[in-house]
C-alpha cells in the first residue's frame, strides 16, 4: 500500500480552503446586500449588530457588498495560515507590546469558529501529516530494543516516549527522557541491600549520575554488565546537557535514544546477583 503524504497534505488544504469558518456567512452577506435583501439579516443578527452593519449598507450599498465579498476571499486564501498561527500563538510567548491589530477576517473565523475548533484541527492536521516523512526517516535509524529480562511499565513508558520524541523532532525531550528510562531500569534492578543504601544516602532522589557512580563501585555485587556503566554513562551526559545546557540537535537525540537502547539491553540480560559478604 502506498500512501501518498503530499497528496494528503493537498487534500487537506482543498477541505480547509472549502469549509474555512466565515466563507458561507460573509458570501451570504454579500449575496443579500447586492440583491436588495438587507433587511433578512435582522432576524439572524443580534440588533446591535445589525444597526451597525445596516448603517455601513445604506451609506454605500454597492462598497458595503464588495468588502463582504473580499472577506469571503480572504478567509479562504488565508485560512491555513491563520490556523498555524492559532497553533503558534499556544505554544509561543505571546508579548503585549507586539500585538498589533487583528484582520477583519480572522476576527470572523474566530467569532464563527465557536465550539467547532475548525482552526486548530486544521493547524493540528497539517503539522502531524508535515512530520510524518521526517519521522519516517529517523525510524529508519533505530532497531527493536531486546531485553532477556523485563522491568517495570513505567520505565516502558518512559522509552516509548523517549523513542517518539524522537520520532517527531523533540530532540531536547527525548534525551531527557532517556535519563529517566535508565534511572527507572536501574532502579527496579538493583540488589535490595545496595537499594536500602542508596535510598539512605541521596533520601530518594538519587539521579542517574548518583546511581551509575554506585552501579560502578559495586559492579560485582550488581552483576550488571561490565560495559553497561561506560554506555549508560554516555546518555548520562548527553541528558544532563539537555537539562542544562541548551537544545539538541538530530544527531545527540539519535546517538543518545541509541546508546539508552543499548544500555537497556546490557542491563536487563539475564545475569547472576553475587551475595555480599
Amino acid at each position: 500500500m502506498s500512501i501518498e503524504i503530499k497528496r494528503l497534505i493537498t487534500e487537506l488544504l482543498k477541505m480547509s480552503a472549502a469549509d474555512a469558518p466565515g466563507i458561507n456567512f460573509c458570501a451570504a452577506i454579500a449575496e443579500l446586500a447586492r440583491t436588495g435583501r438587507f433587511e433578512q439579516l435582522r432576524k439572524v443578527l443580534p440588533a446591535v449588530v445589525f444597526e451597525e452593519m445596516q448603517r455601513r449598507y445604506k451609506a454605500a450599498p454597492e462598497a458595503f457588498a464588495a468588502e463582504w465579498q473580499r472577506l469571503a476571499q480572504e478567509m479562504q486564501r488565508g485560512f491555513v495560515i491563520h490556523a498555524r498561527q492559532r497553533l503558534t500563538s499556544l505554544t509561543h510567548f505571546q508579548h503585549a507590546s507586539e500585538e498589533g491589530e487583528t484582520p477583519v477576517w480572522q476576527e470572523v473565523q474566530l467569532a464563527l469558529d465557536g465550539q467547532q475548533n475548525d482552526l486548530l484541527r486544521a493547524a493540528f492536521a497539517l503539522e502531524l501529516l508535515e512530520m510524518v516523512e521526517p519521522a519516517v526517516e529517523r525510524a529508519t535509524h533505530l532497531r527493536e530494543c531486546v531485553v532477556e529480562t523485563p522491568s517495570s511499565e513505567e520505565a516502558d513508558r518512559y522509552l516509548d516516549e523517549a523513542t517518539r520524541c524522537y520520532f517527531y523532532g523533540l530532540y531536547t525531550a527525548s534525551a531527557v527522557m532517556c535519563r529517566s528510562v535508565l534511572e527507572e531500569a536501574i532502579k527496579q534492578k538493583l540488589p535490595p541491600q545496595l537499594a536500602k543504601l542508596l535510598k539512605t544516602r541521596y533520601r530518594n532522589t538519587a539521579t542517574l549520575g548518583n546511581l551509575l557512580h554506585e552501579v560502578n563501585n559495586n559492579l560485582q555485587m550488581t552483576g550488571f554488565d561490565a560495559e553497561f556503566p561506560r554506555v549508560a554513562n554516555m546518555v548520562n551526559d548527553v541528558g544532563r546537557k539537555a537539562v542544562h545546557q541548551g537544545i539538541m540537535n538530530a544527531e545527540e537525540a539519535r546517538l543518545c535514544l541509541q546508546n539508552a537502547r543499548r544500555a537497556l539491553e546490557l542491563l536487563l540480560k539475564q545475569t547472576t546477583v553475587t551475595s555480599e559478604q
